[in-house]
């Protein structure tokens, strides 16, 4: 689900199989559901979300034949409600979604080691984006939705990452920074970020140039929001001007 639609059973690859963009698309959202039957109605409305074709539910009726005849008998159950049987699947999305909060946990908890392999699974799959091949003319909300879910998994990720790097110091303190950076040009106005940079520039030594990056976000918050940073924020840099 990540980066392009790819189906593997196996070591073989099934996507190509696949009948072309409608089915792609169909076969992401049953992934999406794959824990419950999806009525007609709303496979309908996800796949044509802007332009009703007349021949709507014939058109369902075909793409949901190849996508059978894709997955062999048993993978696509349900007539009035549909459901992707493949209990034992592995899905890279999902697996990004238990990974990060796993690596949150252990970063709350302060378990730096336990958090720093999680936090990048969720990276390397999130960063890639989510069915890549599939934009085009038409919007499609829940892809849409979705997409913004795994960019605030790859934010998530990052922060986890940094704050594991941080927390292990030595020859991850570099990494820590570089993903400080990162979450400072991805999401400006999220003050985590900035604390995370602002803590690990200070442990590399570089006191000034952490004081500089206070200085930075003060002047982004208040040219854009009007607002200063937060008491959090402040303690931080009165801490490191002490």
């Amino acid at each position: 689900m990540c980066g392009p639609l790819v189906v593997d059973r196996d070591g073989q690859r099934l996507d190509g199989r696949l009948p072309g963009r409608q089915g792609r698309l169909l076969c992401g959202y049953l992934v999406l559901n794959r824990h419950r039957s999806v009525p007609r109605a709303e496979l309908i409305d996800a796949l044509w979300p802007a332009h009703l074709p007349g021949n709507a539910d014939s058109g369902l009726s075909a793409l949901l034949s190849k996508l059978r005849q894709t997955f062999g008998p048993g993978g696509v159950e349900g007539r009035a409600s549909i459901r992707l049987a493949v209990p034992d699947a592995w899905i890279d999305l999902e697996a990004a979604r238990e990974a990060v909060h796993r690596a949150e946990s252990a970063t709350a908890a302060g378990d730096w080691k336990r958090a720093w392999a999680p936090s990048q699974i969720a990276l390397f799959a999130s960063e890639r984006g989510l069915l890549t091949d599939e934009d085009g003319d038409e919007t499609y909300e829940w892809l849409e939705e979705t997409r913004r879910q795994v960019s605030d998994i790859r934010t998530r990720a990052l922060e986890a990452y940094g704050q594991a790097c941080l927390g292990l110091g030595g020859g991850e303190l570099a990494a820590a920074v570089r993903t400080g950076r990162a979450l400072v040009a991805m999401v400006p106005f999220r003050e985590s970020g900035y604390r995370l940079l602002m803590r690990a520039l200070s442990a590399q030594g570089n006191q000034a140039e952490a004081l500089t990056v206070y200085g930075a976000l003060r002047l982004t918050l208040r040219d854009e929001l009007g607002v200063t940073p937060s008491p959090a924020t402040q303690q931080l840099f009165a801490e490191l001007n002490h």
